[in-house]
């Protein structure tokens, strides 16, 4: 099975790859098909294809439909990219895999059947049950622990059923093909022995000088019979290590086949080959060129029943490179600052898609035309933010496992995403809060629709947002919009920069809402001073679902004391003059442990630290140890890099406590919505914990925390003395110790891409490096028995550890000087100032269930840290243009059911240009958990389909069922509440909106 691994960016920019190698071997493959007429080839990544076909001749475009068509050429898996599986949250996962089988089905009329997945480095189960739901019948993995492969192949279990933990049935099965060798080259392919293979790798390509040139020699007369032997002997070996008679052999590696040489090489020698094994019945053989789909119809031709195995494949480890294992576990964090730029395009992509999608249909029912222009005209920049996304799910991207140019190049595509989202959701917004007035005056010379405004600004991705302060006329209100894209109310604390203290907050009923102001602090060298001129508003938002709402900021006749936050920190600045009254009551930190509490919550934190030490739930009395714990593992060299995690065996300490000998500056804020406490170490690390004044569950219950933190920054060892110089070899972790009892091998629990939980038990003979895992957004660790489950939630992906009993850790950030040999050729050492986000949530719990599943507080509050409120703020218009709400949703979904993305679907003529009139919704079942006692305020309902009477505010058409990506149509359904989604599983629908009626002809 030719084929060619085409990496869109890795040590070049995808560009780059493209010019130079992909675009010759996807014009070679047209051509050399055509002359090697039994020949095939099988292809993957769709963002590579689609640039070579918008740019194609038309006659190469027909050329490659019909080898399409004809089965010679297959096209697996369909999405933009090879995805990684460890980093990935499920709604990039999926928009990915959308936007590369779209374009499939709209431009070549065809749906992949096969699933390709052998370059990420492990394998998670949220990539099979996707391709499942989307119509892909059976998949390939490749990197899975060399343990793995062993045991696999010990029992024969090569071509297994991959059952979903949740799935009792085995209804969602997928086929998979696990590869037995390491890797997916020539030499790892043909069978057990890498040198024996590589003399079957017939490129020769001149100036070149490889392991396998050295070793290639052309099949001829001569050498035919001891060659064809000597494969077959590999061939049946692989054989040997399944149930069935058939073998899958890749001939292909990285950007194959872009000189047109290595096309007839590979042919004429293979076609030599199967053409003497074939021709003699002793041998007892039959070889062909083939692809996927060729392979599993073989497989199932011999076998009906698979065995099944639940679960995942992390952690992957090699031994192939040194002959240890070497475990890949640091690249679940790498580059973190990368990571949650990646979450925020989600976010604010997922929003436009929203706002889009609603604000084009209702302008296309009502006629607004010079709307429906101006949405039509920036459909082109959704679909680019769509796909600089998708590109960044690339194995080599989100993983932080490209040379640092490379990511640069992602991050200014991520950044270019962020600004067109951004600018079109405050223009989708406009368009549905807009008056009829304002409507029909909107002049077509001036520059309509670009009123509603972020309140930050980002100039470029490598600085992050900063936001600006907004002043308040003393006859103007000054008008807040809010989007909440979830399909449930939402309560949110909502924070403003304002440049005054005397102001008030309403909302869109006009009722007054509670706020809170904070100081804003100027470091001056000498301390930290309160700044005169900007304060922080906080106010607590009631937002109902899919809906965009006005909040006004209005100014007072006089400041109110009662807002105000008290203020206590050990390190003010000198007072500017001794008339000096600042605008806080502000007091100092007095020695002693500190508490901060609420009618829910009383927490206690170290007085010299900063630190929590424990929670306590006020109506229970019940008292949860959680100290908070900076620390870092000190890096191998050379073993630890942008892949590989190995602490440094030969260190004095396993961990080194990098916070030891620092003077921690403390600020303790506390005020009728919100007491928070932020303890900041240098320029390395500011931490805050935040619990919030207010009665809505699990807002009450749960205690934000943040870190600020810059491995990349100035080193300063009186600062901070613990951090080794220039933070390098340093693996920073944050760790929370509890008395929670999960076992003398602990056993926690990490999210699926946020589909579901899986158990992890620790094996402490391989090691802390051999015992992290990833998440995207949630870990948790539980009481064996009746009792408490701690859960911390994360708004980016990295890697965590239950490394002791009670204990949950999560790394922060890596900075690593040297190469770890897997290929990028260099250390990470462009560490950027980041900011991370987690809620951590203690519950009572009534012991672990056969199914680890999130509550349904932990679930609310990922849905608030993966897709928060948007905020925008209007310019440049009377607050009275706008009405004061608009609502797409005539009633909440229940709790467990989440609207996973709702976008316009291309028009199939031009997929890249215009929308067509059909939206694909997603819901997914969040299933919550049955043991853990937790509530919700803000939505109702467990049910597994929306309630009776729910509808969307717009006239629809039609409503189809479709697969995952709206491709293949399963039935018709009249109404939303006749859709069911079953627990922890997706459901596709296509939304048709009506085009409006024409215009009667005018009377004669």
């Amino acid at each position: 099975m030719p084929h060619s691994h085409n990496d869109p960016g890795w040590l070049k920019t995808y560009e780059e790859y493209y010019f130079h190698q992909t675009s010759k071997i996807l014009q070679n493959m047209i051509e050399k098909l055509r002359v090697h007429t039994n020949m095939t080839f099988i292809w993957s990544e769709i963002s590579f294809l689609s640039l070579w076909y918008e740019r194609a001749h038309p006659s190469l475009r027909q050329q490659m439909k019909e080898l399409v068509h004809s089965g010679r050429l297959e096209v697996a898996t369909g999405g933009w990219v090879m995805t990684d599986e460890a980093n990935v949250h499920l709604y990039a996962m999926l928009d990915q895999l959308i936007e590369g089988q779209q374009w499939l089905w709209n431009v070549l009329g065809v749906q992949p059947v096969s699933g390709w997945s052998v370059d990420p480095f492990g394998h998670g189960a949220a990539v099979p049950y996707l391709l499942r739901e989307s119509g892909v019948k059976a998949t390939v993995v490749q990197r899975i622990h060399y343990a793995w492969k062993q045991w696999l192949a010990e029992q024969q279990l090569g071509d297994f059923q991959w059952r979903q933990v949740w799935d009792v049935s085995g209804e969602a099965d997928i086929l998979c093909h696990n590869r037995p060798y390491d890797i997916y080259s020539i030499k790892h392919s043909c069978g057990p022995h890498p040198q024996i293979c590589l003399g079957y790798d017939f490129r020769k390509v001149p100036g070149e000088y490889t392991e396998y040139t050295i070793k290639s020699v052309p099949i001829d007369d001569h050498n035919v019979k001891q060659k064809a032997e000597l494969l077959l002997e590999q061939y049946g070996r692989t054989g040997s290590l399944y149930p069935h008679n058939v073998v899958l052999v890749p001939i292909g590696d990285d950007f194959r086949y872009d000189h047109a040489s290595e096309w007839d090489q590979q042919y004429s020698s293979y076609q030599r080959l199967l053409t003497f094994i074939n021709n003699d019945p002793k041998y007892h053989a039959n070889i062909q060129f083939g692809t996927l789909r060729d392979y599993f119809n073989e497989v199932q031709n011999r076998m009906r029943d698979y065995p099944s195995l639940q679960g995942d494949f992390f952690v992957y480890s090699d031994i192939f490179s040194e002959g240890r294992p070497a475990y890949w576990s640091g690249y679940y964090t790498t580059r973190p600052y990368w990571k949650v730029l990646d979450r925020q395009l989600e976010a604010s992509l997922r929003s436009a898609e929203i706002l889009y999608t609603w604000a084009y249909a209702w302008a296309v029912q009502e006629g607004q035309n010079r709307v429906v222009q101006l949405l039509e005209k920036d459909y082109e920049k959704l679909v680019r933010a769509r796909r600089n996304l998708a590109l960044f799910q690339h194995h080599d991207a989100i993983t932080g496992t490209s040379k640092a140019y490379v990511m640069h190049d992602y991050a200014i595509k991520l950044h270019e995403g962020l600004h067109d989202t951004i600018a079109l959701a405050g223009e989708a917004a406009e368009v549905l809060l807009l008056t009829p007035g304002a409507m029909a005056s909107l002049d077509s010379r001036a520059v309509p629709l670009h009123h509603l405004q972020p309140d930050f600004e980002r100039l470029t991705y490598e600085r992050l947002p900063r936001k600006l302060p907004r002043s308040v006329p003393r006859n103007q209100p000054r008008l807040i919009v809010l989007f909440n894209s979830l399909a449930q109310r939402r309560y949110e604390v909502v924070k403003v920069l304002v440049t005054s203290l005397d102001v008030r907050v309403t909302d869109e009923h006009g009722h007054e809402v509670p706020v809170q102001l904070n100081p804003v602090w100027n470091d001056t060298g000498s301390g930290m001073a309160i700044l005169s001129t900007q304060f922080e508003l906080l106010f607590v938002a009631d937002l109902a679902p899919l809906s965009v709402i006005t909040y006004c900021i209005h100014r007072t006749e006089r400041a109110s004391l009662d807002v105000r936050a008290a203020v206590y920190s050990n390190n003010y600045a000198p007072a500017p003059d001794q008339n000096y009254s600042p605008p806080f009551e502000s007091h100092d930190v007095l020695p002693g442990d500190i508490q901060l509490e609420s009618d829910h919550l009383k927490l206690l934190f170290d007085g010299t630290t900063g630190m929590l030490r424990s929670i306590t739930n006020k109506a229970s009395g019940r008292v949860t140890q959680t100290a908070i714990r900076y620390a870092a593992y000190p890096s191998a060299q050379f073993k630890s890099g942008a892949y590989l995690f190995k602490p440094d065996p030969n260190a004095r300490e396993p961990e080194e406590d990098v916070l030891a000998g620092a003077k921690p500056r403390l600020f303790i804020h506390s005020g009728p919505v919100a007491s928070e406490l932020s303890v900041m170490f240098g320029s390395v690390l500011m931490h805050t914990t935040r619990i919030l004044h207010v009665a809505h569950q699990p807002l009450a219950s749960a205690v934000h925390m943040e870190n600020t933190f810059n491995l990349g920054g100035r080193y300063n060892s009186t600062e901070t003395p613990g951090f080794p110089p220039h933070f390098r070899e340093t693996e920073l972790f944050m760790r929370v110790m509890t008395d929670i009892d999960n076992g003398a091998e602990p056993t926690f629990y990490t999210d699926q891409s946020g589909l579901n939980m899986q158990k992890r038990v620790r094996v402490q003979r391989i090691g802390i490096q051999g015992n992290y895992f990833p998440i995207t957004s949630a870990a948790m660790i539980e009481d064996n028995a009746p009792g408490r489950r701690l859960t911390l939630l994360t708004n980016h992906a990295a890697g965590a550890a239950s490394w002791q009993q009670g204990w949950l850790e999560v790394m922060v950030e890596r900075r690593t000087f040297y190469d770890d040999a897997r290929g990028m050729g260099e250390g990470v050492t462009d560490q950027k100032r980041t900011v991370g986000r987690y809620w951590l949530l203690v519950e009572d719990t009534r012991g672990p269930e056969p199914v680890a599943r999130l509550s349904l507080a932990a679930h609310h509050l990922a849905n608030d840290l993966n897709y928060p409120t948007s905020l925008l703020v209007l310019e440049g218009l009377n607050v009275d243009q706008l009405r004061a709400s608009a609502h797409l949703l005539s009633q909440p979904l229940p709790c467990p059911l989440h609207l996973v993305t709702l976008r316009t679907l291309p028009d199939p003529q031009y997929p890249s240009l215009l929308p067509s009139k059909n939206a694909l919704m997603v819901l997914q079942n969040q299933a919550p958990s049955c043991s853990a006692s937790s509530s919700v305020s803000s939505c109702s309902g467990l049910g597994d389909t929306p309630f009776p009477g729910t509808d969307l505010s717009l006239q629809v058409s039609g409503i189809q069922r479709t697969s995952l990506t709206g491709t293949k149509v399963h039935g018709t359904v009249k109404s939303l509440p006749e859709v069911t989604v079953p627990h922890h599983r997706l459901r596709a629908l296509t939304l048709t909106f009506p085009s409006p009626p024409p215009h009667p002809p005018p009377a004669e």
